[in-house]
């Protein structure tokens, strides 16, 4: 692909995460140039792959979509093309099939969280604890184990993938607890019920304002599982590059930040959607930049990731 068609496709991407995420955004300015590009380059894919199956614009309210298997069919036809380097004539595509080749990226990882957005077009529930950590292994954890080979982890180093994954499950366990409001319109609910059977929630009834101390149980109970998968993730910062660890650390910070501000509002967590104000965003930049393994050795890469916490397929 030549060097201009490149650019190209970085502006694109660049664009369309300015867009999409503020907070991921600010964390990618803190990677060195060509990480970075390659960071906007997979967000992008993942992006427009969200975007496809819910039917919006870089983010924004679900509109619910009628077509999903369509959806869902031309998800993957764009990304077998993108992988096999054809080109495709979306930007997003075209841009994740480079960065996929750039850094040697194992295929069966963008094939992982396309099934999350199978599991969504079969409207499908999670049952148990762990079937929601599948599911989140699917639509985040997999992009924490492109994300960390993108800067620079071996694919056969399962050890610091399996941080890199635990990072997109503190991600997403966090997207669960600020969204149940914004999901249970879109009639969609990533709880399990075997929680709500616990909490004596019929189905359905979740959003009731009588179920609002209950569900706030709940949503401390996530963002409680959010912080220890943020915290196992944390030791792997050493395999990577300094400045990679600082933007890693950075986004924890931010990301985690959510899942804890749903926690403290409790049953009113809701009533607005919960985001990290710029100034905390800053000063998790400033915090992180202090955290870089080899300026303050806080986590120990040698530290073994607790036996309890859910363990992504091996594949």
């Amino acid at each position: 692909m030549a060097a201009l068609d490149r650019a190209a496709l970085i502006v694109q991407a660049r664009e369309s995460i300015a867009r999409g995420s503020k907070s991921f955004a600010l964390a990618s300015r803190l990677f060195d140039r060509r990480t970075r590009e390659r960071t906007w380059l997979l967000y992008a894919w993942c992006r427009k792959c969200d975007d496809i199956a819910d039917g919006q614009d870089h983010g924004g309210t679900m509109r619910g979509v009628a077509d999903g298997a369509a959806r869902l069919a031309s998800m993957r036809a764009l990304t077998g093309s993108a992988l096999r380097g054809e080109p495709t004539g979306d930007p997003a595509f075209d841009g994740f099939g480079l960065v996929m080749r750039e850094c040697a990226i194992p295929e069966r990882y963008a094939h992982d969280l396309i099934e999350g957005f199978a599991l969504d077009a079969r409207e499908w529930r999670p049952r148990s604890e762990a079937d929601m950590l599948r599911y989140c292994y699917h639509v985040a954890g997999a992009v924490g184990c492109m994300m960390a080979i993108l800067m620079g982890v071996d694919p056969g180093d399962e050890a610091t993938l399996d941080r890199a994954c635990d990072l997109g499950l503190a991600f997403q366990l966090a997207n669960i607890a600020r969204d149940i409001s914004e999901d249970e319109a879109a009639d969609r609910c990533y709880l399990p019920e075997e929680w709500l059977v616990e909490m004596d929630i019929p189905p359905g009834e979740h959003m009731k304002p009588w179920a609002r101390p209950r569900l706030a149980v709940l949503a401390r109970r996530l963002a409680d599982m959010a912080a220890v998968h943020e915290e196992s993730a944390r030791h792997g910062t050493g395999a990577l590059p300094p400045r990679s660890a600082w933007a890693v650390l950075a986004a924890a910070g931010i990301y985690g930040d959510i899942a804890r501000e749903v926690a403290r509002r409790g049953e009113h967590a809701w009533d607005h959607r919960v985001t990290t104000p710029k100034g905390d965003k800053l000063g998790w930049v400033f915090r992180a930049g202090l955290q870089v393994p080899g300026r303050a050795r806080r986590w120990s890469a040698t530290q073994e990731r607790p036996a309890s916490l859910w363990t992504r397929p091996r594949n």
